[in-house]
């Protein structure tokens, strides 16, 4: 037994067990009505008439890049968390739980609430602003699947574009610390925030890319037009569709609704995707400036990595330095020790003998012979450009 509460179909007693591969999703269609579903892969290809290679592309388990692919009577898109199975009058999006997926939820019912009436809303003397959300509502001539669609871009792009927006917030001043003071906790902090900007650079690749794909070829956008296959498609076709399971109840006048919209819509002419284009030029165009915000932000992460490693080659080059002048005192010193050495012996000599004050003389010739050597060789290392002047 079901019954409905607030718009949602809730199971009356507790539910069972849930099979292995039962999933929830949450359906909402054209009118607004939610219902939520737990039901295995199976049940879901029987309702949108779509193979198991392509839910098979929904599996949050498996890893598939961002899609949108373009079926008989479905759209199936896979936008990071948003996955999502469009159809001519309704949407299925699966795990209505998860938080990132709970806004792209209000926004569908936000942009759905035009199509139902509450009367409720009559009643309390909200007429007018019921009558204006209608009319702003007929304003938007658009097929069901493309303002499913346009929610779900829109969402992905929000998403992605915050993410980048917290991305910088972070690397700016980790790399401007990283600038006034090279250690070692703040290199691994940039290390860290230059993964996660790897990371999000390939996701917002993904969906550029296909977005781009999709823009490139217009047979795949004219697979995108559900309403206008809908509406072509043979009396005996849309009854096989109304004993979907589930179906909503309406689902007769809905079919007959979108045949006289999409007919409306494309004029006639099935090449005509100038709608579709115009609105994934628009969003193409917002994740091509989040990815050129990404690209900026990883020129200023590489070119504070060379001046990092122009300061750390100075630092090497001071040390060189050091060292070369190091290595000539040492030599300097080691003359001036040799002289010692040599009059430390314990070896008779007769002049030593009556000119005891010839040992001041030995002192100050092999100190001021090693200065002078010191002198030399570091005025040699200058003019070959070893150390700086």
């Amino acid at each position: 037994m079901m019954s409905r509460e607030g718009g949602y179909v809730v199971p009356a007693d507790p539910p069972k067990k849930k099979g292995a591969g039962s999933r929830s999703w949450i359906l909402m269609d054209s009118s607004g009505e939610e219902i939520i579903l737990d039901v295995d892969k199976y049940a879901i290809m029987h309702r949108v008439q779509i193979h198991a290679r392509d839910l098979r592309i929904l599996d949050p388990l498996l890893s598939y890049p961002s899609t949108i692919l373009g079926r008989e009577r479905a759209i199936v898109l896979n936008l990071e968390h948003i996955k999502a199975i469009i159809t001519a009058e309704e949407v299925l999006l699966r795990d209505p739980s998860d938080d990132n997926v709970t806004p792209v939820i209000e926004e569908l019912r936000r942009r759905l609430k035009p199509a139902s009436v509450n009367r409720e809303d009559l009643e309390d003397g909200k007429e007018f602003v019921v009558q204006h959300d209608v009319e702003a509502g007929e304003e938007d001539d658009s097929p069901f699947e493309f303002q499913a669609l346009e929610v779900a871009l829109e969402a992905i792009c929000s998403f992605l574009s915050a993410r980048t927006i917290e991305l910088e917030t972070a690397v700016y001043p980790a790399l401007d610390m990283l600038t006034s003071k090279i250690s070692s906790r703040n290199l691994d902090r940039v290390r860290k925030l230059k993964s996660q900007m790897t990371r999000l650079t390939a996701r917002v690749q993904k969906v550029r890319d296909e977005l781009e794909q999709l823009l490139d070829d217009d047979d795949d956008m004219a697979d995108l037009y559900l309403s206008r296959k809908l509406a072509s498609a043979s009396p005996v076709s849309g009854s096989g569709a109304a004993s979907w399971f589930l179906a909503s109840p309406t689902i007769g006048s809905k079919i007959s609704r979108a045949s006289r919209a999409s007919i409306a819509t494309v004029r006639g002419d099935e090449n005509d995707v100038e709608e579709l284009e115009m609105l994934l030029e628009a969003y193409f165009m917002q994740i091509d400036g989040t990815l050129n915000k990404l690209t900026t932000l990883r020129e200023y992460i590489d070119n504070t990595e060379d001046y990092i490693n122009i300061q750390l080659d100075n630092h090497r080059n001071q040390l060189i330095q050091l060292e070369l002048f190091l290595s000539s005192g040492t030599v300097c010193l080691s003359i001036y020790s040799l002289v010692a050495g040599i009059f430390g012996m314990n070896i008779p000599y007769t002049w030593n003998e009556n000119h005891g004050y010839m040992f001041k003389w030995v002192v100050i010739f092999s100190g001021a012979f090693s200065a002078i050597l010191f002198v030399l060789i570091v005025s040699y290392a200058r003019c070959k450009g070893l150390v700086g002047s």
